[in-house]
């Protein structure tokens, strides 16, 4: 067919449709054209567009000079884009005029199609991949979906999937996942699948990933406390390769094609609902297509291989870490408050906070407090104990061994106080000064 009658048809198809109500981006999609060039004909009068096709047939092709060396890399390069061959005709070419990066890409198709040249994409070599034994792996994965609601506006909806051998789990949220809203999800799908499996395979997603160290993958503090707690290993797939991961890519757009496409959006508690009556219906009931097992009877014989899953119990929200500055001080909504001499440890030390009846608690990782303070009113304040300043470990040294003196068989209570020390060393001085005066009355 001519190009032009061509796209006169479509001009006058498109008007049709949006005459029809249909959507700019259902159009494209039917009719196959950019979504910018719908917009463009809906803009024209008839008028304009005569006048716009006319030009089109009657102005000559800026670049046709160029036409055998775009024509000869194609050849010999399918898959060239059109913004490399830019870059080539102005390698190649020092006279090669200044032209929009459209002009190019109406070029090289146009090239392409007098030709006979379409684009080839570069083949990659797949190998069927085994299945993994039983309870040894599963695979995590997020996706994300526009939905109507009921009154016509559009809602963006966000869910996290897992899937076993062929069984699978889905929940959604209004929010973007965090590594804490994502720890809350494997939960409920460890919970569904009644067990944990022994690795689960994830992208490298910033929920999970906090930084790289020349290519050993750093987890958030938070996820990485769960997988200890969890006791399940971690498979990070390849950085932009989906492809390598298998399965669950499947299954998130088997979750957007056959479960929310054309579903009116009303709250989150209905569509989980939903989404759980969906995957005992269909998702994890009808025979996969290949392997024709259901994934149901899959599931059940998988059991046996789970670890099993007890709930943790609600530990509230997770403690905020703040670093150690070299001053043994933290920052904490833009006032500076003091840590005893020696909290700071080098590079990496971290404290946790909580508020507690208008004082800021301040512990150590392992949740010892350390100190309180009021919290300051206004910004930009140092709130300094002074006791902090003092190191102490000197004065209780010659506490211990001044108490130590007190009786014959002094080493039997200086392993004594060492015991102290080390279960219970904010009450030491107190324990040191209860000794002095008990240990004389004994005789």
């Amino acid at each position: 067919m001519n190009a032009f009658l061509s796209k006169f048809m479509m001009y006058y198809e498109i008007k049709r449709m949006h005459l029809d109500g249909r959507s700019i981006s259902r159009i494209s999609k039917a009719l196959g054209c950019n979504r910018r060039t719908v917009k463009k004909y809906l803009e024209m009068e008839d008028e304009e567009f005569e006048s716009f096709l006319k030009s089109q047939s009657t102005r000559g092709k800026l670049l046709l000079p160029y036409e055998t060396f775009v024509r000869e890399r194609l050849e010999l390069y399918r898959e060239t884009s059109a913004a490399q061959m830019h870059d080539w005709l102005k390698e190649h070419n020092a006279e090669f005029p200044e032209v929009n990066q459209k002009t190019i890409f109406n070029f090289v198709k146009w090239v392409r199609h007098r030709h006979n040249l379409p684009f080839e994409h570069p083949l990659r070599d797949y190998s069927a991949v085994e299945e993994t034994a039983y309870g040894l792996q599963g695979q995590v994965d997020f996706g994300e979906y526009n939905m109507r609601s009921s009154d016509g506006k559009r809602v963006k909806i966000y869910f996290f999937t897992l899937v076993l051998s062929r069984f699978k789990y889905v929940c959604f949220s209004g929010k973007p996942f965090t590594s804490s809203t994502a720890i809350t999800a494997h939960e409920s799908a460890f919970n569904y699948i009644k067990g944990i499996p022994d690795t689960l395979v994830y992208d490298q997603d910033k929920v999970f990933i906090s930084n790289e160290n020349h290519g050993e993958l750093i987890l958030t503090t938070q996820f990485k406390a769960y997988v200890r707690d969890r006791h399940f290993k971690v498979h990070m797939c390849r950085k932009a390769d989906p492809e390598s991961k298998g399965k669950v890519e499947n299954v998130v757009k088997y979750i957007k094609q056959n479960f929310l496409y054309n579903r009116a959006f009303h709250d989150l508690e209905t569509l989980n609902k939903d989404g759980l009556k969906w995957l005992e219906r269909t998702a994890n009931k009808l025979d996969h297509a290949l392997t024709k097992k259901s994934p149901l009877n899959e599931w059940q014989i998988e059991q046996d291989f789970l670890r099993p899953f007890e709930p943790i119990g609600d530990t509230g929200p997770a403690p905020l870490l703040y670093s150690v500055r070299k001053d043994n001080m933290i920052s904490w909504k833009s006032n500076l408050y003091s840590l005893p001499l020696g909290t700071y440890t080098g590079r990496g030390s971290q404290v946790s906070v909580r508020l507690e009846n208008g004082y800021l608690v301040i512990c150590a990782r392992g949740q010892t407090e350390l100190c309180r303070h009021v919290v300051a009113e206004g910004i930009g304040l140092k709130v300094i104990n002074t006791d902090h300043k003092r190191d102490k470990s000197t004065a209780l040294e010659e506490m211990t061994a001044e108490v130590c003196k007190l009786i014959i068989d002094g080493e039997s209570l200086r392993r004594f106080i060492g015991a102290i020390r080390a279960d219970k060393p904010r009450y030491l001085r107190d324990q040191l000064i209860l000794l002095r005066e008990v240990i004389p009355t004994i005789g």
